[in-house]
């Protein structure tokens, strides 16, 4: 399921294969929360610009268009006609951000819709079955994402919580996909380790949930307050504690440098709704920092976003035009640019994988990390 190819420190080149293919990593996963990327991309454009994997969100599937149909239909892949690998995200993050609207007890939590108040329950068990029902590739754990700051004794009494949890859904994942009717049989259960910011209890909890010898594991629970001098501090203290042999994912995480600086601290997958957000908004990545196209130096700038870029935007369109299409309000303003910033995403992985297998990781680390922060004056 996972081949380490090689190191460079505690950076990683390794070879992932599921059901549905084989990825390269390191690797960023392209966000559909509801099987579609905001910004009116297809999956006809996820293939054209590099995608590898698709993510797509439990909670929200199960309230619409219900995860009964996107069986009835054939699992998520048929249903957004992606042939490639997808994960699904468990709900456990609505437990963090729909806080006001749910009650954690040990069976599971409670919610209420955020579409139309009505209630719901979702525990380990029931986020098996509906990602079951999705057929994703990789199916997330239930936890709980705990928010930071919180205190000491409630996290350590929490990551107990979401250990029991962890094997409930456990058990839960291998009787479905003993069933005959499974959409996907070869489904994996990834881990998620929690812990806020207590690097001991981080570590703790990194130990109960490798022992379970699950095909991959994530970090959960950070990019949720913390600074990021803080986040990179976790990573540091829990990969010690991953299965070296196993997948690593840092979840919901995050800008260009922050997934140069976790793959230097040894993470494999990504995944972030910011690129497609910023992109709405008008705010594009280069390989010179960053851009705002709504900016009047744009107004008549016959450039591409990026002449460093080769995406099926920068090959055509100009800054102004796109600028053009932000100030007109047109929808095809979202669409190029929500494009060109996944494409860019998805490209920079790629220049990870290239930099690792030719050695060269630490220069490129050096190079672009802060480089790729910072504002583009250009």
């Amino acid at each position: 399921m996972f081949e380490l190819l090689k190191t460079e420190g505690a950076a990683r080149r390794g070879v992932f294969t599921c059901a549905h293919g084989t990825v390269q990593t390191p690797v960023f996963m392209n966000v559909g929360t509801l099987a579609a990327i905001k910004g009116a991309l297809s999956a006809e454009d996820l293939e054209r610009i590099g995608c590898q994997v698709e993510l797509s969100n439990t909670y929200h599937l199960h309230l619409r268009p219900g995860d009964q149909v996107v069986r009835q239909m054939g699992g998520l892949h048929k249903f957004m006609t992606w042939n490639k690998p997808i994960l699904t995200d468990s709900g456990g993050f609505q437990v963090f951000s729909l806080s006001s609207l749910r009650k954690i007890k040990e069976e599971g939590v409670y919610f209420a819709s955020h579409l139309d108040g009505h209630k719901i329950f979702m525990g380990p068990e029931e986020s098996m079955q509906i990602q079951s029902n999705l057929g994703s590739d990789i199916c997330m754990a239930f936890d709980e994402c705990i928010e930071n700051p919180a205190p000491y004794e409630y996290v350590k009494n929490s990551i107990g919580r979401t250990y029991r949890w962890l094997e409930r859904c456990k058990r839960e994942n291998a009787r479905l996909n003993a069933l005959p009717d499974t959409v996907n049989p070869q489904q994996m259960l990834w881990g998620i380790n929690q812990g806020g910011t207590y690097a001991d209890l981080r570590i703790e909890h990194m130990k109960m949930i490798s022992d379970l010898d699950l095909p991959g594991y994530a970090i959960g629970g950070l990019a949720v307050g913390e600074s990021t001098e803080t986040m990179y501090e976790i990573i540091e203290a829990v990969e010690p504690y991953m299965p070296k042999e196993k997948t690593r994912y840092l979840m919901g995480v995050g800008t260009p440098s922050n997934i140069i600086e976790a793959v230097y601290r040894g993470v494999d997958f990504f995944d972030c709704v910011m690129p497609a957000r910023n992109a709405r908004h008008a705010k594009l990545f280069t390989w010179s920092g960053t851009v705002n196209l709504k900016n009047a130096k744009y107004e008549t700038d016959p450039r591409p976003i990026d002449t460093q870029c080769d995406c099926p935007v920068c090959k055509r369109y100009s800054r102004a035009y796109i600028r053009h299409l932000f100030k007109a309000e047109e929808m095809l303003a979202m669409r190029l640019s929500v494009m060109h910033n996944l494409y860019f995403y998805n490209k920079l992985a790629e220049q990870i994988r290239q930099a690792l297998d030719e050695g060269t990781f630490g220069l490129f680390r050096a190079k672009y990390s802060q480089m790729l922060s910072q504002r583009c004056e250009d």
